[in-house]
Parts: structure tokens; sequence; C-alpha cells
């Protein structure tokens, strides 16, 4: 719940959840996948270049993947691409061979949000077609309403566009109806850009509690699991000491 500026209380509706370190235990493959799509394009280990290149992945966490090599390779269009390409099939071969495994409590999670009459989207900087693989792979179809991607909305995060599209194909009467939960800073800006009233940042993906509290969070919780006592328990939600907006 959110207390609105008239003094009244606002339910939250909407609950857009971040997959990657948030909702899915996958961080080390996903770094694994940008490692060896950054090494094809001839960036290899052990050169001050890969160390840079690894930094701006980490720091870029969130956002849309193409978006993260086009910061890699901002003059070569053509390469950009191909990395991105060799890390989609980089990542959905590892899920072929391990699967992949929810964050502890995410299931009861997801079952709890919905039966507090929260609606459900699951959103990332994946491509449709890599979504579409981890969606396979978990079979929550029947746990969520919608997942969206940056091709689905226009924009990737940090930009509001895939919350504010979640709102739309949801029914969703007001953006302050809407809870957003990440680890990275990109999520922590597209919600407090789209007017969410709740940005949880988790603490059990890839950025720190500042980094965390820099993107605009208004709250930090440990993990998923602690978002249903956050948005169901009928209290007042208030923004705490250091968080910031934007």
């Amino acid at each position: 719940m959110v207390l609105a500026q008239d003094g009244g209380v606002t339910p939250i509706r909407l609950a857009c959840l971040d997959l990657a370190g948030t909702t899915i235990g996958d961080i080390a493959m996903v770094e694994r996948a940008f490692a060896e799509a950054i090494a094809t394009q001839g960036i290899v280990p052990g050169t001050g270049a890969y160390a840079r290149a690894m930094v701006h992945v980490h720091r870029s966490r969130g956002c849309s993947t193409i978006d993260v090599f086009r910061g890699i390779f901002p003059d070569n269009e053509a390469q950009a691409q191909a990395a991105n390409l060799t890390f989609e099939r980089s990542y959905e071969g590892a899920i072929g061979r391990s699967g992949l495994i929810p964050m502890p409590g995410t299931v009861e999670t997801l079952d709890k949000l919905r039966d507090g009459g929260v609606k459900v989207c699951l959103i990332t900087g994946f491509s449709r077609t890599a979504l579409s693989r981890v969606l396979a792979a978990l079979s929550w179809s029947d746990r969520i309403d919608l997942a969206l991607c940056p091709e689905d909305a226009g924009r990737g995060r940090p930009m509001p566009d895939m919350v504010l599209a979640a709102v739309l194909r949801l029914g969703v009467q007001d953006v302050r109806q809407v809870a957003v939960a990440g680890d990275s800073e990109s999520d922590m800006l597209c919600g407090r850009r789209a007017g969410a009233s709740v940005v949880a940042g988790v603490l059990n993906g890839v950025h720190s509690r500042e980094r965390l509290l820099k993107g605009g969070a208004t709250h930090i919780l440990d993990s998923i699991t602690d978002l249903p006592s956050l948005v169901l328990d009928g209290s007042p939600i208030e923004t705490p000491v250091g968080a910031s907006a934007h």
C-alpha cells in the first residue's frame, strides 16, 4: 500500500520484477556469456581492454544487452550486433546444459503477489528470443501475467518504457499503483522514471546498496521474498532517508 497525497491509501496493483539476479539465479551464466561474446570480437582475458569491457558490463547490468555491446563497441554497430548474437547463443546454450534455478522463495513470492491481487510482469534486458527461452525453461506461465523485453516496449532500462508498457497492457489505472523490484541501478532508474510508488532494490544481485540508492531505490530488500510483505501488509509505504528521485 502507498500513502496518497490526499492522505488515502493507494493499493499496489502491478509488480514489475527483473529477471537475472532478482528472480532467477543466473548471474554467473550471464557474466560468462558476456565474456565469451567480447572475446569473439578480439577483446580477450588478460588485457586492459577486456578488463575495461567487463567493468562496463557490470555497470550496465539491467540495460538492454545490445545497448551494453554498443557501449563497448561505440563506433561499430556490426561488431556490437555480432557480439550480441554470440551472447545469446552462449546464454541459451548454458540454459540448455544447466537449466535455470529461481532465486530461493521466488515461486512463493509470485504466488503471494497474485493471490493478493497484484499482477506480475517480468522485465528484462534480454532480446525476445532469449526471453522466450528463459520462460520456456522456467515454466512460469501460470504464475505471471506478462513478460516484456526492450523490443516489446521501445527502449530498454534505464528508460521507463517497459514498466509503462506493462501498465497499459495490464490495465493498471495509475502508475502509483506499481512496484518495481530489481538488483541493478538501471532497474531503479527505470522504476523512478516510470512513476512507480515502490522501487525496491534487492541485495542478492549485481549492485550494492549504494548503487541501488543512487539509482533512486525507495526501499532496499535482502531479496525478492521481502516484497509481498512490503506491498500487501496494508501499511503505508514511506520513502527511506537516502533514497533520491530521478
